[in-house]
């Protein structure tokens, strides 16, 4: 047999698809791929911290996220599962949405890591919804988002109290 005889040829679109969807490969970690993939979005965090003013921050945390429900949806059909353990670009939009628009301080990069895994894994509604009914790269995306939106409540609080630093 040839070399690469049998292999489906992959696409651009869909190498991109993959990379992007798996958060330039963090989701390949063999564990915890979620946490390895939110982990991975911190210096993207830190880096999306430093665009002024508020809404440049927020076209991009959009324009990544819409981005990431097509890449999502295209790798779960590559990965021949909806939301495969390897796409984690949904991380990357949750923890976007969580520590957005706070000053980037090791306090709130790491309150906004543990919170926002504690939301993604425990799943409020409508997170759940988006989870367990909608099987397409939007609900792999928006349950993270969803997450992302409660955590960052919580960091808000947080902030407000003084508890992550100066407020």
């Amino acid at each position: 047999m040839a070399r690469g005889e049998g292999l489906p040829k992959h696409t651009l679109w869909d190498r991109f698809a993959i990379v992007w969807s798996s958060g330039l490969g963090s989701g390949y970690f063999p564990v915890a791929s979620g946490t390895f993939g939110t982990l991975a979005a911190l210096p993207f965090a830190w880096m999306l911290s430093r665009i002024e003013p508020w809404w440049g921050w927020a076209a991009c945390v959009a324009l990544f996220t819409a981005v990431s429900v097509v890449t999502a949806h295209r790798a779960g059909q590559l990965h021949g599962v909806v939301d495969s353990k390897r796409i984690v670009s949904d991380e990357f939009a949750g923890l976007f949405i969580t520590v957005g628009l706070l000053p980037f301080t090791w306090q709130v990069a790491v309150a906004g890591f543990f919170v926002f895994r504690v939301f993604d894994i425990v799943k409020p509604w409508p997170a759940s919804y988006f989870d367990r009914k909608v099987h397409n790269g939007f609900g792999v995306t928006f349950d993270d988002v969803v997450a992302g939106v409660y955590a960052r409540i919580v960091l808000e609080v947080l902030w407000r109290l003084g508890w992550l630093g100066a407020a």
